[in-house]
């Protein structure tokens, strides 16, 4: 297991939300917060070394509310290149720190909690296990541990997909399908 003291977490908020609406999902109410500060506070209890959030811009009303959670806020200009340009950013941001890994984390799912991520943490060995994702039903994907020694690759990737290639080779821990949900749509939001 690597101790959270070893990583830094990304936190991918930048998605164009097309599939949404005209307004910002990340911010849309879910209970009694925005959406996206559901996934944040779950990463800021785990105490990474690190939190590094990947925003559309540096001062707009998601970048300001991350950054009072104490995220470092990375603006990525070009959302519609695809995650892959946030994870690029992102992992350009945390490389030069002496983390030995990161935590990929995705804004736009809410319901991930604290036990999962200890989980992947747990599962995860720079040598033996360098990538551990999160896994529904047999399907790698985030969030997902990244040794250092792949941050090469993925700032080379491009498109939509992100480190799908990368996780497709993943040590996988699975998790419930409804904790592992997004929210890509008005109507995936839970009734309340």
């Amino acid at each position: 297991m690597i101790d959270p003291g070893a990583v830094a977490a990304i936190f991918l908020a930048a998605g164009r939300s097309s599939r949404f609406g005209a307004d910002d999902k990340l911010l849309a109410p879910l209970g009694d917060m925005p959406l996206a500060l559901h996934a944040a506070r779950t990463v800021i209890e785990l105490a990474p070394a690190r939190l590094v959030a990947i925003c559309p811009d540096r001062d707009g009303a998601l970048a300001e509310l991350l950054a009072e959670q104490g995220f470092e806020i990375w603006p990525n200009p070009h959302p519609g290149r695809g995650l892959s340009e946030s994870l690029r950013l992102g992992i350009g941001a945390v490389r030069a720190g002496p983390e030995r890994a990161a935590l990929l984390c995705l804004a736009d799912m809410p319901f991930v909690r604290l036990p999962h991520l200890r989980a992947l943490l747990a599962a995860f060995d720079p040598e033996t296990a360098p990538v551990v994702a999160s896994s529904r039903e047999g399907v790698p994907m985030p969030p997902a541990m990244l040794a250092r020694s792949t941050f090469a690759a993925l700032e080379g990737m491009s498109g939509d997909q992100g480190g799908r290639m990368l996780l497709t080779a993943a040590k996988l821990v699975p998790a419930p399908s409804d904790e592992l949900a997004d929210i890509d749509r008005r109507t995936d939001l839970p009734p309340g």
